[in-house]
């Protein structure tokens, strides 16, 4: 548990010193807890999503950095995208089975950047209807199939 506090930590003063473009700490998510941060996003210029405004949550388990943390877009706006679910969940391997302790928040923030400017069309998934109906809470727990690079 120190181990993941102390990750943590560092972890956290990296994102207030050095946050990746259009990210930012939303500082009360970690006054009381800093198992749970909440970063306030914005749509990267020249994209689909230029200007709009979305929140991740992130939250990391007493095995951090060996266990990933679970991410999600939460608030008002989720943003529309073949790999994003409207209940905020995303299907993106780096979150789950393609996880490596060497990855950092910083890392997790930069490919959901990365996939949501590389995007073509704003849809859902295919899916998205029975997966929100079917799907546990925690999208860690959800056997990703991950049949699409293109967006």
């Amino acid at each position: 548990m120190a181990s993941m506090q102390k990750r943590l930590q560092k972890e956290l003063m990296a994102l207030q010193s050095d946050p990746p473009p259009g990210m930012t700490l939303n500082e009360r998510s970690v006054q009381n807890t800093i198992t749970e941060w909440l970063i306030d996003m914005e749509g990267a210029p020249g994209t689909l999503y230029e200007g709009e405004k979305f929140q991740l949550l992130f939250k990391f388990s007493g095995r951090y950095p060996f266990d990933s943390p679970q991410v999600m877009f939460t608030g008002e706006n989720i943003p529309i995208h073949p790999h994003v679910y409207s209940n905020g969940h995303i299907c993106l391997s780096i979150l789950t089975e393609d996880w490596s302790p060497a990855l950092s928040v910083q890392s997790v923030c930069l490919s959901i950047i990365s996939m949501l400017s590389s995007c073509k069309e704003k849809r859902r998934p295919p899916d998205n209807s029975f997966y929100v109906k079917t799907c546990n809470k925690n999208p860690k727990k959800t056997k990703w199939w991950y049949h699409d690079d293109t967006c």
